[in-house]
C-alpha cells in the first residue's frame, strides 16, 4: 500500500515540477537522491497512519471474504483476542513513526527544502515586518527582497527594562552578511538617547552587529519542518517572545508530529471493526468505506488546524480533536463488532 500510494504521489509531483527542474538545470542525482528520496520519506511517514488503515481494511476484508474469520468466531475466541495482533503491530509502527517525525524526518527535510529553494521555489519576500527580539530590541522594516538580500526602511529601537528608549537607528537600506549577524547599513541615521548627552549620528554607510539575522525574519511557512523536537521547541519560544503571528502554525506542526502517529491506533480499530464482517460487493465495498473515512478524517484535521491558526483555538487541542472524535467512533464500532 505504501509503495503504490507513494509512487502515485511522486508521479503527480514530477508532472507539476519537472519543467522547473529542467529550467534550473537540476542534475538527475539531485532530483532523485536530494529531493525524491526525502520526499517519499516525508509524505510516506506523514500519511502512514492512513496508509496503515487502508492496509488493515484490505487485509481484514480479504480474510472475511474468504470466510477465514467465521471459524475464529466459532472457536469461541473473543474479539479482543482477534484484534490483539493488529494493536501490537500498530504500537510498533506508531513508535517508529514518532521517532521519525521528531528526530529523523526534520533532518531529511533540510535537504529537501534546500533543494526546493534552489530549484523550485520563488524568492522569499517580506513586507511590513515588526518584531521584538530578546534584549528589548524592536525591529521594523517596510519590505525585504531575497533576490538582492536587501531590506528597505530598516529601523531598530533599543529599550531598557524601564521601557525607556535608549537608542534608535534608521537606514534607507540594510544588508545582512550571509550566515552571520553582521549588517551593513546605508544612508543611516542614529540617535543615542541620554539627556543631556543625546547624540545624533548620520552617515552614508555603517557596519554593525545585531543579535538577529535575516534568516530569523525572512522565513518560509514550512521552516519548522526542518527542525527536530528540541530545535522546534526553542524556535517556538523565541517566536513567541517576538510576538510572531506564525506561532500557532509552528505549534500545530509540533503537536501533529505526535497526533498523526497516534491516529494509527484509532484507525486500526475502526478498520478491523468495519472490515471483519463479510459484505456484498466484496473487498471493494470495504475499501470504498475506508477511503470515505479517511477523507472525513483529513477534513476534520484541516478544519481544526485552520481554527488553531486563524481563530485562536489552542493548537494542542485542535490537532487532537479528530483523534478524539474518531476514537469515539472506534469505541462504538468495537462494541458492535464484539456482538
Amino acid at each position: 500500500m505504501m509503495g503504490v500510494i507513494m509512487i502515485l504521489a511522486m508521479v503527480f509531483d514530477i508532472a507539476e515540477k519537472m519543467s522547473e527542474f529542467l529550467e534550473n538545470n537540476a542534475t538527475m542525482y539531485e532530483v532523485v537522491f536530494e529531493y525524491y528520496v526525502n520526499f517519499l520519506m516525508f509524505y510516506g511517514n506523514m500519511f502512514s497512519s492512513m496508509i496503515i488503515f487502508v492496509s488493515v481494511i484490505w487485509f481484514t476484508a480479504k480474510m472475511a471474504q474468504d470466510t477465514e474469520i467465521i471459524p475464529i468466531w466459532n472457536s469461541g475466541r473473543p474479539f479482543g483476542r482477534f484484534i490483539r495482533p493488529y494493536l501490537i503491530a500498530a504500537s510498533l509502527l506508531m513508535f517508529i513513526s514518532l521517532g521519525f517525525n521528531h528526530f529523523i524526518i526534520p533532518h531529511s527535510n533540510k535537504v529537501r527544502l534546500n533543494f526546493e529553494d534552489k530549484y523550485y521555489r520563488n524568492t522569499i519576500s517580506v513586507s511590513n515586518y515588526h518584531a521584538e527580539y530578546p534584549g528589548h530590541e524592536v525591529v521594523y522594516f517596510s519590505n525585504y527582497n531575497g533576490d538582492n538580500n536587501q531590506i528597505s526602511n530598516f529601523v531598530v529601537e533599543k529599550w531598557n527594562d524601564k521601557n525607556e528608549l535608549i537608542s534608535i537607528i534608521k537606514a534607507g537600506t540594510a544588508i545582512n552578511v550571509p550566515g552571520s549577524k553582521e549588517w551593513q547599513l546605508n544612508n543611516y541615521y542614529e540617535r543615542i538617547v541620554g539627556y543631556p548627552n543625546d547624540k545624533l549620528i548620520e552617515g552614508a554607510s555603517k557596519d554593525t552587529t545585531f543579535q538577529f539575522s535575516i534568516d530569523e525574519m525572512a522565513t518560509r511557512e514550512n521552516v519548522a519542518e526542518a527542525m527536530d523536537y528540541f530545535e522546534l521547541k526553542k524556535f517556538i519560544e523565541r517566536e513567541r517572545k517576538k510576538g510572531s503571528a506564525m506561532v500557532p502554525t509552528y505549534e500545530v506542526e509540533l503537536y501533529q508530529r505526535t497526533s498523526y502517529p497516534f491516529a494509527t491506533y484509532v484507525l486500526t480499530i475502526i478498520g478491523v471493526a468495519v472490515a471483519s464482517k463479510k459484505k456484498r460487493g466484496g473487498v471493494g465495498i470495504n475499501i470504498a468505506l475506508g477511503l470515505g473515512i479517511i477523507f472525513i478524517y483529513i477534513f476534520a484535521m484541516k478544519v481544526t488546524t485552520v481554527a488553531a491558526m486563524n481563530v485562536g483555538f489552542p493548537a494542542s487541542i485542535a490537532v487532537w480533536v479528530p483523534n478524539i472524535l474518531f476514537g469515539g467512533v472506534a469505541y462504538v464500532l468495537y462494541r458492535n463488532a464484539k456482538r
